[in-house]
Order: structure tokens, then sequence, then C-alpha cells
């Protein structure tokens, strides 16, 4: 009987090795969608708070039971993938922007897709609130400045109250927020997207909460 036994588990030696490493991916892939995932800072948009090449943890089980609140730090899906005025016809399926987001495998020519980008922001008004934005980037919400001591960089404002950057006035719709990036001056936001200021929340990926490397500032990150 032992002996049946021995022969049937040779039957397939293929999984003797690649089970295994099946698995691995599986779990690998599975935490990665539904639970926590690194990502990197590709831009100067969250500066001082957030350095370029800063490496942080998202984790996507906050937004499963309630929304986003206020300051709170997101990562999204580009406005090329959600923006009428952005997207193409037909959005990139979920295995090529998985694809396209390995190490490696991205660079593949041909492959990337700005639709499969994931972008980082704050939470600065949720839905329901007034807010306004004016030229310099300050925001006032619901008629109250809001003080925001993680902003060090507002946009030029030249003596006839000129700016480079966009104003905003509105109130966020339902099931929406408004995100803005800490660096005002140089931060392609809301503001700027041509379609709605506004996020839709089901385009949130998760909420960055800890930065991981550099070890020297290593913490989670404040709202």
């Amino acid at each position: 009987m032992a002996v049946e036994q021995q022969n049937r588990s040779r039957l397939h030696p293929f999984w003797d090795f690649w089970g295994p490493v099946l698995f691995t991916f599986a779990l690998y892939f599975g935490i990665r969608q539904f639970v926590v995932e690194a990502r990197y800072i590709p831009s100067g948009s969250m500066l001082p708070g957030l350095q370029i090449q800063d490496r942080l943890l998202v984790e996507k089980i906050t937004y499963i039971p309630r929304s986003p609140r206020r300051g709170e730090i997101v990562v999204f899906n580009s406005p090329y993938a959600f923006d009428p005025a952005l997207s193409a016809s037909e959005r990139p399926s979920p295995l090529r922007c998985m694809l396209v987001n390995l190490p490696l495998i991205g660079l593949i020519p041909g492959l990337g897709n700005p639709a499969c980008d994931a972008y980082i922001k704050r939470v600065i008004a949720i839905s329901g609130d007034r807010v306004v934005v004016n030229p310099r980037g300050e925001v006032t919400l619901n008629g109250k400045k809001l003080n925001e001591p993680y902003v060090r960089q507002y946009c030029s404002v030249d003596q006839q109250g000129m700016s480079p950057c966009r104003t905003l006035s509105g109130t966020v719709p339902e099931g929406s927020v408004l995100v803005l990036g800490d660096n005002r001056k140089n931060s392609w936001d809301g503001r700027f997207w041509p379609s709605s200021p506004y996020l839709p929340e089901k385009e949130i990926l998760g909420r960055a909460f800890v930065r991981f490397w550099p070890l020297n500032r290593i913490g989670t990150l404040s709202d």
C-alpha cells in the first residue's frame, strides 16, 4: 500500500518543483492586489514631506469599510484611466497594468501605458465639502482657511494676481474627493484635470501609511 501511494506521488513531478513556486507567486500577487504593496515616489509633487525615490507601503484594507478622510495620503489610478478628456476609448486591462508595474517587464517597449500609472496626493476635501483654491494654491474649506503645515511651496503670484497655477471653486460631489499635491507650485492634481477636478473614490488604490526607505527617514506618514 505504501509503495502504491509513493508511486502516485510521482505521477506529477512537475508539481514537485513548480507547485511551491506558483503558490509563492499567487500569494505575492494576492497580497499586493488586496492587502498591501510597496510604491516609490517618482516626482516632487509631494515635497517636502515625501522626497523623490522615497519608498512607501500602501495598504488597501482601510477603504473597504469607509471613505477617505481629509489629510490622508492616497495612491490612485492615473487620470488617464478615468478622465474622459484624457483616457482612450478602451481602458487597459488589469493584466496589462499589472505587467507594466513589474520590475524589468515594465521596461519592454510598447507595453507601457499612462493609464496604468499610479499617482500619490493628499485628500483635501471630501463629499459635500465646499472648497476654494486660490491662485497661490491656498485652500478655503467650508468657509474657513485650511491650515496646511505640510505645504511649504505655494504658487507664485505677480502684481496683477496672475499665477501659473489654476484656481478651483465648487462642491465635492458624492463618491468623490479632492486631492492636491503638497508641492502646490509643481503638482499635476485636480486643479489641472480637464474634465473634473474631483477624484472618484473607486479609483483609489489605497492609503500610504509608512515610509520604509531611506532608513534615516523611516516611519509612519502624518495626516
